[in-house]
């Protein structure tokens, strides 16, 4: 979680205990408040001490409880704010994946430099159609979001016309289980894997694999994006995070940096991808 993040959540519960220790009511502790709103004691003090991020209908019962209503709307705002940092796949997928995928052509499209790593899918900028159109369709009966692969797909691809464009460049790292995972129909990852063969060399794109063999000094964790210096953007089941702050975009440039001492390049990458395809019976 970033410094940023936590830092708003702890201004929050500040601002929380000014209204219970101001309330119009007469000065309540912790123990009144918890006892008004029927919740463990411990809540409010996980709360307002930035060690617990508030629901909008928690913020709404504090405001009540402590006689000022007219407060919903500032602690409201204040937690838009800083939750935007965690942007959870039951709120962004409620209208589909196409939206998502729009607003990331957007993101990356003010990006000159991309560092990834990519420890379970291939990534993004490189997936063929199909490969794609596959995942797409899982995410979606896995989560239960609208069915909109097509315009996701189509959404996927336009962000590649970003490989192709003057001054940009994509450094991605792939741990080799990512070019071995039967997630889709044999002859969509066959021709996936011929599309890395021939992205190998291209001028704006350094393709690493880190091979099942390889010595690593960390292990193979999340996914992760690096835009520029301004953001790092990691994957998880539950969300995506979006962290801004120097310090944690520093430091998942030293991860990145270190999976890249594992990686092979080249002609040596090529060679642990045509493995993989020639495994491939189609």
């Amino acid at each position: 979680m970033s410094t940023d993040y936590q830092r708003a959540r702890e201004e929050l519960g500040r601002r929380l205990r000014e209204l219970r220790v101001e309330s119009p009511h007469g000065r309540l502790t912790g123990t009144d408040l918890a006892r008004r709103l029927q919740w463990p004691q411990s809540k409010v003090s996980k709360l307002e001490n930035g060690r617990q991020t508030p629901t909008d209908d928690d913020l709404l019962a504090w405001a009540e409880a402590v006689g000022q209503p007219a407060a919903v709307s500032e602690l409201q705002a204040r937690l838009k704010g800083f939750e935007s940092h965690i942007r959870s796949w039951q709120r962004q997928l409620s209208a589909g994946h196409a939206p998502v995928q729009e607003g990331w052509n957007t993101l990356i499209g003010e990006a000159r430099t991309l560092h990834a790593w990519d420890n379970f899918v291939v990534n993004g900028m490189l997936q063929t159609a199909d490969y794609a159109r596959n995942l797409f369709e899982r995410y979606a009966e896995f989560r239960r979001s609208p069915r909109d692969a097509e315009d996701a797909v189509r959404a996927r691809m336009k962000r590649q016309e970003w490989l192709y464009r003057p001054g940009k460049q994509l450094h991605t790292l792939m741990w080799e289980g990512t070019l071995w995972t039967r997630t889709c129909p044999p002859e969509v990852l066959a021709a996936q894997l011929d599309r890395l063969l021939g992205v190998v060399g291209m001028d704006t794109v350094r393709l690493g694999i880190v091979p099942l063999d390889a010595e690593l000094r960390l292990p193979p964790a999340n996914g992760f994006w690096l835009l520029d210096d301004r953001l790092a953007a990691v994957e998880n089941w539950h969300a995506e995070l979006w962290l801004d702050d120097a310090e944690t975009i520093a430091l998942y440039r030293r991860v990145w940096d270190t999976f890249a001492e594992a990686a092979v390049f080249g002609a040596e990458a090529q060679r642990v991808i045509a493995k993989v395809r020639r495994s491939i019976q189609v």
